[in-house]
C-alpha cells in the first residue's frame, strides 16, 4: 500500500516583542514568498493572513520534516527577505517560538475564515489574548510568564 497524508495545521507567529512592523503595503508579498519557501519542505500554505504584528497560516505539512523544521526554515527565508529588500526601518526579526495547532479537513474552512478575517477579529481582542485563548482552547500547557518574550529597556 503506499503512503498517504493530509496534515493540516494552523502555526501562529508573532514579530520580535510583537512591534506592528509588517505593512499593509507588503504584507500580501510576505505571505506569497512564505508560500515559496515552504515549498522546500514539500508544505502547501492553504491560506495566510494576520496584521502588523503577526501572522496565521494554514499549512499542509509533509511527514518527512518535522514542524520544526519547517517553521523555522520559513521563519529564517521570511525574515531575511524583509531584511533584504528594506521592508523595516529597524531590523527585522520574528520573535522566537511559535503555535502548531492541528487542524481536521473538516475544520478547515472555518480556520481559513478565522485567518481572513484578523483584521476584524482584532478591533476587539489583542494578540497576546487571542493566543492564549488559542493555547487553552488546544489544551497546551504553558506558563504564562514565558510565552512571550518582553523587550528590556534600559
Amino acid at each position: 500500500m503506499s503512503s498517504h497524508h493530509g496534515i493540516l495545521i494552523h502555526v501562529v507567529f508573532s514579530t520580535k516583542y510583537r512591534k506592528a512592523v509588517l505593512a499593509d503595503a507588503w504584507r500580501d508579498d510576505l505571505f506569497a514568498y512564505i508560500g515559496g519557501t515552504v515549498k522546500v519542505h514539500k508544505a502547501v500554505l492553504s491560506k495566510a493572513g494576520g496584521i502588523e504584528d503577526h501572522v496565521h497560516l494554514l499549512m499542509k505539512i509533509h511527514p518527512q520534516f518535522a514542524i520544526s523544521s519547517t517553521i523555522q526554515s520559513l521563519t529564517a527565508n521570511s525574515s531575511r527577505w524583509i531584511n533584504e529588500t528594506n521592508r523595516t526601518r529597524i531590523k527585522f526579526q520574528w520573535q522566537s517560538g511559535y503555535g502548531a495547532f492541528s487542524v481536521s479537513q473538516s475544520a478547515s474552512e472555518s480556520v481559513k475564515a478565522y485567518i481572513t478575517n484578523q483584521r476584524t477579529h482584532h478591533q476587539k481582542l489583542s494578540f497576546k489574548d487571542e493566543y492564549l485563548a488559542m493555547l487553552l482552547k488546544h489544551q497546551v500547557t504553558f506558563d504564562p510568564k514565558y510565552v512571550f518574550e518582553q523587550e528590556i529597556v534600559g
